[in-house]
């Protein structure tokens, strides 16, 4: 059984920087990509940032250049660097992964979500 687990989100000023990180567990062969999605009260949910397991990543426009995502694949953990915050990007935040546990396919995990709130 797999498991994602989220940490690091929390309340902070517009302006302000908040990590989060989330680690996979269990019975995995490998994981593929990696990544956080964001949903904001009565909005879908959407790509905030992903990175393949050779460290490509792509960003979501409202977010290049003040969000930076990582990954120790030693660790199976990603990492959400977010800087110059704004009340825009309150949302919970969900750590996600593509990986195959082993004797099984790939498939999609999810984490448990994070919340970020940014007062201005």
């Amino acid at each position: 059984q797999v498991q994602l687990v989220e940490s690091g989100g929390g309340l902070v000023q517009a302006g302000g920087s908040l990590r989060l990180s989330c680690a996979a567990s269990g019975n995995i062969f490998n994981i593929n990509s990696m990544g956080w999605y964001r949903q904001a009260p009565g909005k879908q949910r959407e790509l905030v940032a992903i990175i393949t397991a050779g460290g490509s990543s792509n960003y979501a426009d409202s977010v290049k250049g003040r969000f930076t995502i990582s990954r120790d694949n030693a660790k199976n953990t990603v990492y959400l660097y977010m800087n110059s915050l704004e009340p825009e990007d309150t949302a919970v935040y969900y750590c996600y992964a593509n990986l195959r546990e082993w004797g099984r396919g790939i498939r999609d995990y999810w984490g448990q979500g994070a919340q970020v709130t940014v007062s201005s």
